[in-house]
């Protein structure tokens, strides 16, 4: 979609919040290196990457590949499996792959259909990682309240952690549950939000909705986030207005998405190895 918009001036209009995959890509890396250079008895130098056979996957194991196996600091392997939300859910083959390969970090990308099955069948193996990470693009409903969840990681934007130290996502997420009598399913609820807020900001300094005035009035943004992210925008590799440009890595801790990186947004520290199933 990026390409497709252009550069700067014809697509200055276009103003884009959320991370592009190769923003959040570099901000895994980015979050690694300084989760390792805080805490030395975490060391990553093989990674596997366990991925549905489909688009999603395929597309996170080629970016994986560039973002890890470009230099001879880690050593990336992986293999695709059939997601039980498409009518698989026998994990044997990539789990035994993933366990003879003995990974510092294992990273499943599938859907949230995935997320129990592959754990109890990781557990019925015995295959325990120093750090297991689960990257859907939505999590079961329920599943911090599994005991199997205890201590998987994940990437995210956004926890009802956030709630103890920022303002705003405590603000919104009362609203949201008062309002649907539900938690956010995911992130993108904020996010929304935030756009929302943000262009209604926007408006009310430009003194109305007329395109130039208004793209000027954007570009001056400062928005405290209720995603714990102070949003500006500043050129991306194509466009000029790019806001969010980093994820967030997160544990289940007690049942909860904790915040371990960046520092400046965590509810808490890391609970590392990923414990041995017993």
């Amino acid at each position: 979609m990026e390409k497709a918009l252009g550069p700067s001036p014809d697509s200055d209009f276009y103003f884009h919040v959320h991370p592009w995959d190769y923003n959040q890509g570099a901000s895994y890396a980015e979050g690694w290196d300084a989760i390792q250079k805080k805490y030395p008895n975490i060391q990553i130098k093989k990674i596997f990457l366990a991925y549905e056979e489909g688009a999603f996957g395929k597309s996170s194991w080629d970016s994986t590949k560039i973002l890890f196996g470009g230099s001879n600091r880690y050593t990336v392997d992986g293999a695709p499996f059939k997601s039980a939300a498409l009518g698989g859910g026998d994990y044997t083959a990539v789990l035994e792959a993933a366990k003879d390969f003995k990974p510092d970090l294992f990273i499943w990308a599938g859907y949230d259909a995935d997320a129990l099955p592959l754990l109890e069948q990781s557990k019925a193996m015995k295959f325990s990682p120093g750090i297991y990470l689960g990257a859907p693009p939505g999590w079961p409903i329920g599943f911090g309240s599994s005991k199997l969840s205890k201590n998987v990681m994940l990437y995210g934007m956004w926890s009802t952690a956030l709630n103890e130290t920022n303002a705003q996502s405590d603000k919104f997420y009362k609203a949201y549950v008062k309002k649907y009598r539900e938690e956010p399913a995911t992130y993108f609820a904020l996010l929304a939000y935030d756009a929302v807020y943000i262009l209604a900001n926007g408006i009310k300094a430009a003194g109305g909705t007329d395109a130039p005035a208004l793209i000027k009035a954007l570009e001056a943004t400062k928005y405290t986030s209720a995603l714990g992210e102070t949003i500006t925008f500043k050129p991306s590799n194509v466009i000029k207005h790019q806001g969010i440009t980093r994820q967030k890595i997160l544990q289940w801790q007690n049942g909860f998405q904790e915040i371990i990186w960046p520092f400046e947004a965590a509810t808490s520290e890391p609970v590392y190895p990923f414990p041995a199933w017993k």
